[in-house]
């Protein structure tokens, strides 16, 4: 009889818990009622960590198209195309382009890194440390913002889409004129 308590008890504490959880993460995505969800608006600045310990905000790239991408190092997609926003960026880096990866896993600073380097990435790999990834409703990974040199969203894309589609969206924010 007292181990059934003790297992009610428990179970109950849990479940408590798991709901106070889903509570504040529906409370912080409501209260960033302001947060990206369409193509046109401003995308909105963040402050997060780089794997070298800088304090990297969206808004130190003003003036370049950035190809911001949401990222895990357990997600296959993401592997697929990390190579390839690695070759557009030396491709259209000269041209105004910057690419930004977000890590949004739980794997440390030293994994994440080892991932990128395994990978070939040289461009800045963030750590989502602050919600950013809830900010833009992103609910599936990979996720890619298209953001134009004026710091509006030129599209976002869920999923892994072809290398050809991407330098499509490279090439927008870009913008006429590149």
């Amino acid at each position: 009889m007292k181990r059934l308590s003790i297992v009610v008890l428990v179970t109950a504490i849990t479940v408590a818990a798991i709901l106070v959880a889903r509570f504040r993460s529906s409370h912080r995505a409501s209260a960033a009622s302001s947060s990206l969800s369409v193509s046109g608006q401003m995308a909105l600045d963040f402050g997060l960590e780089s794997l070298d310990g800088r304090t990297v905000h969206l808004s130190d790239f003003r003036g370049k198209a950035v190809l911001l991408n949401f990222w895990a190092t357990w997600c296959q997609p993401c592997k697929i195309e990390m190579p390839w926003f690695e070759q557009l960026q030396k491709q259209y880096g000269p041209e105004g382009l910057q690419v930004v990866g977000i890590a949004v896993d739980d794997a440390d600073k030293e994994d994440i890194s080892k991932f990128a380097k395994t990978l070939g990435v040289d461009y800045p790999i963030l750590l989502d440390n602050q919600g950013v990834r809830e900010v833009y409703r992103v609910q599936f990974l990979p996720a890619t913002f298209y953001v134009g040199r004026d710091g509006k969203v030129v599209d976002k894309v869920f999923g892994l889409k072809g290398r050809d589609e991407i330098e499509d969206n490279v090439r927008k924010a870009l913008g006429p004129g590149r």
